[in-house]
């Protein structure tokens, strides 16, 4: 009966994974979540104004002097891994040049297959307030529309130009969410207090964020209650693991990290700023080398990139044994044009696309922060017990309360306000805040507590070291071998190279697996490869569609015993905000 109850609740609970591109939604029970473009189309307000489009495949940093110089050598390192590793036959690839596709792909002319492509822009006629999905990616560029992805590498997507502001960028999630609730889920805005979602957010989270998103879905969408979680731990709970180093590739970002049972190990997070959105806009520079018969393509294009995005999932590979020149063909049905069908041929484009995952220089991207760690917080002044005022009460195991208290008269740390302890709360209530239990899996965020005792100089120059590592574009494989070499444990590192789990849509080429595992073993310390049994990387647990497992792991979470405590509901959350997060989490706010 127990277990009957929690099926019947978790019909009552809705599961949000919003991607960069993708939004995934669906009640607990549901088999398979809806996935929507996470996009919307806004009428502008006043004729005159020009037309808006947040960027989808262009980035910031790929018209910079050095980013074609960058993208050659990156190419040239892509060219050196692929001669230097041998097919499954012993015998080497044969590199194939762009020149000569092009010359065969330069006289290729299109065949109509259909006056008509059958394909329509989206009606506008009725003039629409806003439009969303499917429904704003096919809204002509003509028409007085402008076009938003509120998230943009799994962070708000906040910037300077129109419905850039936190705001309207909440406004624009809110619009999106709430569509999908009544389209697809079928379920009344007015009958989400009967409701509970769970929400999956970023490894590395902003706080600020989180912080809107929870009070959105609570206060302004009416959900009764609601549980955040990490992604990553949300992977390995989809996929059945209890430990594993999850690498979540996603369409803008890609994010590693360690998870050891249902804990995501902090020092192990890693997010780089680039995913499979990335590895399309290189194939198109390739084709484009190789004299890529459809000529009008533009990046700026919403259907283009489209298109785009299905020749990289049809074409590209990690498969070493596929060389030489091929024949391929691919229909282009725009709107209100004829049905097209173009032939080409391609040679090395479909394997050296994908490898820029682990040559990012590939990309061209130049000047932009390209790797981030987990910083520690600001602090928030609604949550005057947050990590700062844990740290400046919680005593260190190794020593003696009355050493510590001797330290601190000696050098007070910087930045430990004596205010962060004095705030009017309730006496009970603050008491109760230090008698927490942080639990193992928060002593090593505790410990950091020690940097604050260094001399400013050392801790200047750790700074430096990581604004200097964030500058860097790691390849996907070093950014593992990184993240498990941060695990405390030698014990929890062979746990980690055991079980290597792919996520996300961005790696799903044919051989990834094979191909990144042997990269993991030619790169990991000698040291490891005497003692771990074997270096599993797993892309299809259960032979799940690996772009969904982290949203089926929410879905598991709401029928577990223990996320039973995790709930924070409407009411608390109006009375305490953000301190209920700290209180109720899973994982170290």
């Amino acid at each position: 009966t127990c277990y009957l109850l929690i099926q019947i609740q978790s019909n009552f609970i809705v599961v949000i994974n919003p991607g960069s591109t993708t939004l995934r939604i669906g009640r607990a029970t549901d088999t398979l979540p809806v996935s929507i473009p996470q996009v919307i189309a806004r009428r502008r307000k006043l004729q005159g104004h020009p037309h808006y489009e947040d960027a989808w495949l262009l980035r910031e940093g790929l018209n910079k002097p050095e980013s074609n110089e960058q993208r050659q050598n990156g190419l040239k390192m892509v060219d050196q891994a692929i001669w230097s590793k041998k097919m499954s036959n012993g015998a080497r690839r044969i590199p194939v040049s762009a020149d000569q596709a092009r010359a065969y792909n330069k006289q290729m002319r299109p065949a109509v297959l259909d006056p008509s492509s059958r394909v329509k822009w989206t009606n506008t006629s009725h003039n629409p307030e806003c439009l969303i999905g499917e429904e704003a990616l096919f809204v002509n560029p003509s028409d007085c529309y402008n076009i938003h992805w509120p998230i943009s590498r799994g962070q708000l997507n906040v910037h300077q130009g129109p419905h850039g502001s936190l705001t309207a960028v909440l406004a624009n999630i809110e619009a999106i969410w709430s569509y999908a609730i009544q389209k697809f889920l079928e379920i009344p805005l007015k009958d989400l207090k009967y409701y509970r979602c769970i929400l999956l957010i970023p490894d590395i989270y902003n706080r600020q964020h989180v912080k809107e998103l929870v009070n959105l879905l609570l206060m302004n969408m009416g959900f009764s209650g609601i549980v955040v979680h990490q992604e990553s731990v949300c992977a390995t709970f989809g996929s059945g693991l209890s430990s594993a180093c999850v690498v979540d590739v996603g369409d803008q970002k890609t994010s590693i990290c360690c998870v050891e049972d249902g804990v995501s190990h902090r020092n192990s997070r890693l997010c780089l700023a680039y995913g499979g959105a990335d590895v399309t806009r290189c194939f198109f520079w390739l084709m484009q080398k190789a004299g890529f018969p459809y000529r009008e393509c533009q990046l700026s294009s919403k259907v283009d990139c489209l298109l785009l995005q299905q020749l990289k999932e049809n074409f590209c590979h990690l498969d070493q044994d596929i060389s030489g020149l091929q024949d391929h063909e691919f229909q282009i049905r725009n709107p209100d044009l004829p049905a097209l069908l173009y032939q080409f041929r391609l040679g090395d484009e479909k394997l050296q696309a994908p490898m820029a995952l682990f040559y990012p220089a590939t990309f061209g991207i130049v000047g932009q922060k390209m790797t981030s760690l987990q910083h520690r917080s600001q602090g928030d002044s609604e949550d005057p017990h947050d990590e700062h005022y844990l740290l400046a009460t919680q005593s260190k195991q190794d020593q003696s309360a009355k050493a510590l208290a001797e330290r601190k008269a000696l050098s007070k740390p910087s930045g430990y306000d004596n205010e962060s302890c004095n705030h009017n709360t309730d006496p009970s209530d603050r008491g109760h805040s230090q008698d927490i239990d942080l639990g193992p899996s928060q002593n090593d965020c505790i410990m950091a507590a020690a940097d604050m005792d260094d001399p400013p100089s050392s801790l200047l120059s750790r700074k430096n070291a990581i604004s200097q590592f964030e500058g860097k574009a790691l390849g996907l494989d070093k950014a593992i071998l990184h993240s498990i070499d941060c695990c405390a444990s030698d014990e929890t590192k062979k746990k980690m190279y055991s079980s290597i789990l792919v996520v996300g849509g961005g790696l799903m080429f044919h051989k990834a697996q094979e191909f990144l595992q042997h990269r993991i073993l030619n790169k990991m310390p000698p040291s490891f490869r005497r003692v771990v049994e074997n270096v599993e990387v797993i892309t299809r647990p259960k032979d799940m569609d690996p772009r969904l497992i982290a949203w089926k792991g929410g879905a598991v979470l709401a029928c577990l015993d223990t996320a039973q405590e995790l709930w924070v509901y409407q009411r608390e959350w109006q009375r305490f905000g953000v301190r209920m997060l700290r209180e109720r989490a899973a994982f170290v706010w």
